[in-house]
């Protein structure tokens, strides 16, 4: 579709240019020259001769030699004389020389510390393991040099040292969770041929499976009568994904969790799955946090709007940003649950 300015611009493709300057009197050239002084001489997009209109009034001498500028620009140099200084420099030093203060030395004297009598003989008379068991009771284990010189001793000293001593914790190392052993091909035809015996799938952390297949799965839940959960977080789903689940959940009548966190879902397909819930009946707990992106104001907005609207979702997986729909969600999910535990203890007196 043309742009209607464009219809206007058509009559001048076929314009030679040359041809027009050529036309052009002095007087109109000079004029031409005065507009183009408006022109943005930082502007990028024009040719270098258009930025700045010529300033040179001088005819050209000659052709360019950079040997007789260097030249010329030498000998310019020095016949211009050098500016005198007012006051000529002789090297004498004036002011007096920097001499740094000498800091006074801080000597400590040690004080004596007079013990009683008996205290100071039993300290004398003690043995290694004695001094050990005192310097353990005390808390200053910094004294004892090495642990084979205290074991034995009944002053919280064991075979591997202190027993009240804070050390190191000890790093227990994490390993990598083991790949998800799910088969992504047999649990689609399952999900197809609507097995009964399949409740629950579980494609979490599968980073290989394409977006057509995982389009399958959303095809083949519409028809699928016994699975009741669905998770499908961190296998890098998108938009197209979100839509497929979302025109799912307004079929589907069976699925009751659904999880699709850590993907690269927006607030477009997020909106997706949010609307389809006011058409889904079944569907008690949803899990959409972590997407690559944040979705924004106006979809926490949207999504808690539905949720204050939706009786049936008792548990909704994700971090809201802002404190408004935070709230307002927070009251929704509190509301459908206490609903359910008014049907429940109804149910009972019945």
């Amino acid at each position: 579709m043309a742009l209607p300015f464009r219809k206007d611009l058509d009559k001048y493709k076929e314009l030679d240019e040359d041809e027009i300057l050529g036309k052009l009197t002095e007087e109109e050239l000079k004029q031409l020259e005065t507009v183009l002084d408006d022109l943005d001489p930082e502007n990028a997009l024009l040719p270098a001769g258009f930025r700045q209109k010529d300033q040179t009034l001088k005819k050209p001498c000659g052709p360019f030699d950079r040997e007789k500028l260097l030249a010329f620009l030498e000998k310019q140099a020095l016949d211009h004389k050098d500016v005198e200084d007012v006051v000529p420099y002789t090297g004498e030093k004036k002011g007096k020389v920097f001499i740094p203060k000498q800091k006074p030395v801080q000597s400590y004297i040690e004080e004596k510390v007079m013990l009683d009598p008996e205290l100071e003989e039993a300290l004398t008379s003690a043995t290694d393991t004695e001094l050990c068991d005192l310097a353990a009771i005390l808390g200053m284990h910094n004294l004892i040099s090495s642990s084979h010189d205290i074991v034995g001793s009944s002053n919280g000293v064991g075979s591997e040292g202190f027993t009240n001593i804070i050390k190191g914790e000890k790093i227990i190392p994490v390993f990598d969770e083991p790949p998800n052993p799910t088969n992504v091909e047999e649990s689609l035809q399952r999900v197809k041929d609507n097995d009964p015996r399949l409740t629950e799938v579980n494609l979490n952390n599968i980073k290989n499976i394409p977006i057509p297949t995982l389009k399958e799965f959303a095809k083949a839940l519409e028809m699928n009568t016994y699975v009741k959960s669905f998770s499908l977080a961190a296998t890098r789903s998108n938009d197209p994904v979100a839509v497929a689940f979302a025109d799912m959940l307004r079929v589907n009548q069976t699925l009751n969790c659904l999880n699709v966190e850590s993907n690269f879902i927006t607030g477009i397909g997020i909106l997706a799955l949010i609307d389809a819930l006011k058409e889904n009946e079944t569907l008690t707990e949803i899990k959409i946090d972590n997407q690559r992106q944040q979705l924004g104001t106006p979809v926490e907005m949207e999504i808690a709007k539905v949720l204050e609207e939706n009786t049936k979702i008792l548990k909704f997986g994700y971090h809201f940003m802002q404190q408004g729909p935070r709230t307002r969600a927070a009251a929704a999910i509190t509301k459908n649950n206490d609903l359910v535990r008014k049907r429940r203890v109804e149910g009972d007196h019945q």
